[in-house]
């Protein structure tokens, strides 16, 4: 029973860890992160800056896995490329070597005197869920508050690696011996080295098993080469196993280059050993002299430095590798078109402002395309709810997410290229249009979120509802066909179509709310199908509302008395006596509420 709760035990430890690994990456994907990510930038598109920025991160969390592994969450997040990821992977191994040597300055533990103390995983991570708590509960800016999802997700992380340690701890004396009974035979020594290193999820903690065995009965240079030359292996294939789970392939190729580069490294090493007993530089001496725990430091240091140093040259190598392994998922067809337009973001545009303009709004126009499809993919979980559909949901959220990143990167660059006034509007306007589609994305993404807690709650909108539902998202499709078309086309007087709808939606929509709270009141409604149907009232009328600013973002094109006085305009022509526009809201409001109106009123109370 005790191998049973403990293999349950290191799984909650797994689970912890991976948890932190998602809320820490969903955190940053969520922030803004302008600042960061052109620091991270400008540091990570130099393989040697990348890598001092890895050598760094991961002395100072002495964890080269965690250092991969928050690496491998910023690439998902969007914050680093695969191309920047590579430095700071080879830098992080030299990094977590600095661990071995602050264990011999210490005596194998960091005491509580000493000002690294403070950066100890067990440390770090109650201090980053304590931020992050209050963060999250105190203080209410939004920024704060993924700050605090950040913090947590991090702390979470930590203490799962902890955990997994802690699980681990109790076989140290099994461990120790088997760290050192092939002193003879190089290849089991190699093999224990991973073994161990895998059970025990840190090379660190295993360099220090073997620093605290040569500190108490000597080690050979010859009986532990090998195993430290296995550690370095085993640590980078646990962390390729822990990163790889529900990660995306630019993710788990951040990933295998870690596996590929130590792959490299070992083959290096073993040369260099063999090379130096054949010439007689790696002395008999020097071969059977006992080592203390500096002396071990100093060997896995020395494994780890001179590879990097060999090796970092060859990083576009490594890169090309890891493609080849791990190639793109397959495209869909709908995705093609829009990741074409994101592949011609092209700088060398900037010369000319007007195209590279042209360009952006090319990708902006995918994004309604792809914001439309998600949208009816939400609308028809609802008819006939399909787990196929979800998925690709949330893929199309992720692409709405990079295009708007790397769009608005692109816009903001092309500023001191653009100089007059109409195309410093064009700019704005293309800004603006982008974030609505953006928003529009993420409210389809709520209603598939509502359509998973009434399945989880193993409930269904009644007929009633659904029928009025189905007026509501005609309408929707509706205002966002005509939105879509006329931002295409530049199309001011369809444009100027979208704002009555808009308003007859709303009417629609405080009608569905007084039939509901009507239903609820006399017990026909169930109260909680009734909160998830008012949730879905409230995303479609945000979706119009963002349908209703990109047709007033349009009609600038032509009017330019509206830029920077939308709402303003707006409120005028909901207050004038404009015949065009009456007429077109009595049209609209005529064709829905006559639906509406149709549509029969259960008045039986549910059991």
């Amino acid at each position: 029973m005790t191998v049973f709760y403990n293999i349950i035990a290191f799984l909650g430890g797994l689970s912890m860890f991976l948890y932190g690994m998602r809320v820490m990456g969903d955190g940053l994907k969520s922030s803004s992160g302008g600042a960061m990510k052109n620091a991270l930038a400008k540091v990570t598109n130099r393989p040697v800056m990348g890598f001092l920025l890895g050598m760094l991160v991961a002395c100072i969390i002495q964890s080269s896995t965690a250092t991969i592994v928050i690496t491998v969450g910023l690439v998902g997040a969007g914050f680093l490329t695969f191309h920047q990821s590579v430095g700071i992977v080879l830098g992080a191994n030299v990094g977590t070597a600095i661990t071995a040597q602050i264990i011999r300055l210490m005596d194998v533990n960091s005491g509580m005197e000493s000002p690294l103390y403070f950066f100890k995983a067990d440390n770090l991570a109650p201090l980053a869920l304590t931020l992050g708590i209050v963060f999250i509960m105190f203080l209410k800016k939004g920024s704060f508050k993924t700050a605090g999802n950040v913090a947590c997700g991090f702390g979470i992380l930590f203490m799962g690696l902890i955990y997994m340690s802690d699980v681990v701890s109790g076989f140290g004396e099994s461990l120790s011996y088997l760290l050192t009974a092939f002193s003879n035979n190089y290849a089991l020594g190699f093999l224990a080295g991973i073994l161990v290193t895998g059970v025990v999820q840190s090379s660190s903690a295993v360099v220090g098993i073997i620093q605290s065995i040569a500190s108490s009965v000597g080690v050979t240079f010859g009986a532990v080469f090998a195993v430290i030359i296995g550690v370095n292996i085993g640590d980078c294939l646990t962390t390729y196993l822990v990163s790889r789970i529900g990660a995306k392939p630019v993710q788990r190729r951040t990933a295998m280059v870690h596996v590929i580069y130590n792959v490299f490294a070992a083959i290096l090493c073993f040369l260099l050993v063999f090379i130096g007993r054949s010439t007689g530089i790696l002395s008999d001496t020097f071969w059977n002299a006992t080592q203390n725990s500096g002396g071990v430091a100093n060997i896995h240091g020395f494994f780890r430095l001179v590879p990097a140093v060999v090796l970092l040259p060859l990083t576009k190598v490594f890169e090309n590798i890891a493609i080849k392994i791990i190639p793109d998922e397959p495209v869909e067809e709908e995705d093609k078109n829009a990741i074409a337009a994101l592949d011609a973001l092209d700088e060398r545009l900037f010369t000319s402002p007007a195209l590279a303009l042209d360009q952006a709004k090319r990708v902006v126009e995918e994004m309604s395309d792809i914001a439309a499809h998600n949208f009816d993919a939400a609308v028809q979980q609802i008819y006939k709810y399909d787990s196929k559909r979800d998925a690709r949901i949330e893929t199309r959220e992720d692409l709405l997410d990079s295009m708007t990143d790397a769009t608005n990167k692109y816009l903001v660059s092309l500023s001191s290229n653009i100089h007059s006034a109409a195309e410093t509007r064009a700019q704005n306007r293309i800004i603006k249009i982008m974030i609505c589609y953006e928003r529009i994305g993420d409210l389809a993404v709520n209603i598939a979120n509502v359509v998973e807690s009434l399945r989880a709650e193993g409930k269904e909108f009644s007929d009633t509802a659904m029928a009025e539902l189905r007026v509501a998202f005609d309408a929707i499709y509706e205002i966002m066909d005509k939105t879509q078309r006329a931002f295409k086309a530049d199309d001011s007087e369809l444009a100027a179509k979208v704002e009555p709808l808009e308003e007859v939606i709303d009417d629609m929509v405080e009608e569905l709310n007084a039939r509901h709270v009507f239903r609820m009141v006399n017990q026909v409604c169930d109260p909680i199908k009734g909160i998830h149907f008012q949730s879905v009232l409230t995303n479609i009328e945000h979706i119009s509302d963002k349908c209703s600013d990109i047709a007033v973002y349009v009609m600038e094109s032509d009017n330019t008395e509206i830029f920077g006085k939308e709402h303003s305009y707006v409120h005028d022509m909901h207050h004038s006596n404009n015949k065009d526009y009456t007429r077109r809201y009595d049209k609209e409001h005529d064709k829905y509420f006559k639906a509406l109106n149709e549509i029969p009123q259960s008045t039986e109370p549910i059991e």
